[in-house]
């Protein structure tokens, strides 16, 4: 193995070494390259001045850099404003905390949201629900053709593009779909005891096994309430969840993806202003917006979803019993819709406790994920032609209507 090469770099041809060698003798050549190109550090010797080139005015070869002071401009230079240093900053704390933000894409996903928030995951959604979105007397007039309406206006109609981006057709087909919902007001006069709220921010902290996490930022459209939602699971089933062994991902820390920062303030806030006549939150709605860009895979999606309903549940709770961890009395019920425009995900979170500093012991908060329900298959302006075949016709095909009912039973949950 590499026999018969020569190596060129010194006056002589050295015969070459055999393969191992000579990728050890490569790997120390580029080594040494590494360690000269680094810039050595400059050597203080108490008594001894360097000698620079501060006199010449100009850079001189083998004189020493010189220490320029601070040029004071006598103004303050918006575009060269020096800040202080984080460590003389009002807001400096010397122990970390873990921010989530709207950004945030956490790499275990459900597990890790789910060790957060100290909950306990049950798949598919509560019976209470379910049962609503299966009563035939809540459904819509028509509900399935203005269904496909609301489909064809946000994919077809309200763009000349082949293909519209996500960021256009998800937030105008959420709109059309809550409108739907709204049309059963007179039927169920307490759906007048809602409305919607756009860019608010939610803020909230809490401490995980000595560490300290936070929530903060713009989380989607949020349908709030005179009334708060009631309680999905019963004090027996709150009860039984002490038994219940949270997941473990080691060797991933918690806290990884979540921005670290010694500068922030503690502070729990619902987003709204005391007095505001809607103060209970309802449902979250999560779209694909420009307001958020980044383009989430499901699993983060759903990492996402239980974390800011985690943290409107946890500023509520806070706020109406105080800074001191607890089992609430009367637990705390937050659901959430997120959507692609066309993949749904439900969630429904029960805040039971905000006694969070624990690893597995105490009451647990209780989460139902309905997880990965299509509205549709596919909605194109031109077929997918193959083989001169089509494969897929041009317009809404493989609609599911199960889809809409229970985005419609979450709506309704607290009204009917």
């Amino acid at each position: 193995m590499w026999k018969g090469a020569l190596c060129v770099g010194t006056a002589n041809l050295v015969p070459a070494f055999s393969g191992r060698r000579l990728l050890y003798v490569a790997a120390s050549l580029s080594a040494r390259a590494q360690q000269s190109q680094k810039k050595l550090e400059p050597v203080e010797i108490p008594g001894l001045e360097p000698i620079t080139y501060w006199d010449r005015m100009h850079y001189v070869p083998g004189l020493a850099d010189p220490k320029c002071p601070v040029w004071d401009r006598g103004w303050e230079d918006p575009f060269h404003r020096r800040g202080p240093k984080y460590e003389e900053m009002p807001l400096y704390k010397g122990k970390p905390c873990y921010t989530f933000h709207q950004r945030t894409k956490m790499l275990e996903g459900v597990k890790q949201a789910l060790w957060l928030t100290k909950s306990k995951l049950i798949e598919g959604l509560p019976k209470q629900i379910l049962s609503i979105a299966e009563d035939p007397a809540n459904r819509i007039e028509d509900q399935d053709e203005r269904v496909k309406a609301a489909v064809s206006h946000a994919r077809f109609w309200t763009t000349t593009e082949i293909r519209p981006k996500r960021d256009r057709f998800c937030p105008v087909l959420m709109q059309d779909l809550l409108h739907l919902c709204r049309i059963l007001q007179p039927r169920f006069p307490t759906l007048g005891n809602r409305i919607l709220a756009e860019n608010y921010s939610v803020a909230a902290m809490w401490e995980r096994e000595s560490d300290i996490f936070r929530v903060s930022g713009l989380n989607g459209i949020l349908l709030s309430s005179k009334q708060p939602l009631p309680a999905v699971a019963g004090k027996e089933e709150i009860l039984s969840t002490k038994s219940h062994a949270l997941p473990a991902f080691y060797p991933i820390s918690p806290n990884i993806d979540l921005q670290q920062t010694h500068v922030y303030e503690v502070r729990n806030d619902t987003g709204f202003r005391d007095g505001y006549p809607f103060p209970h939150a309802h449902t979250l709605y999560i779209t694909e917006s420009s307001v958020n860009m980044a383009r989430f895979r499901e699993e983060p999606l759903r990492a996402k979803m239980i974390m800011f309903t985690f943290a409107n549940a946890l500023a509520r709770a806070k706020l109406l019993y105080g800074e001191d961890p607890k089992v609430l009395d009367n637990p705390i019920t937050v659901q959430c819709i997120a959507t692609n425009g066309r993949i749904f995900q439900f969630l429904v979170l029960q805040l039971n406790t905000t006694d969070l500093q624990s690893s597995n012991d105490g009451v647990k908060n209780l989460i139902w994920l309905d997880r990965d329900q299509l509205l549709y298959d596919y909605a194109k302006c031109l077929p997918t032609i193959r083989k001169k075949m089509i494969q897929v016709p041009a317009g809404l095909s493989g609609y599911c209507p199960e889809t809409f009912s229970k985005f419609l039973a979450l709506y309704l949950h607290g009204a009917v």
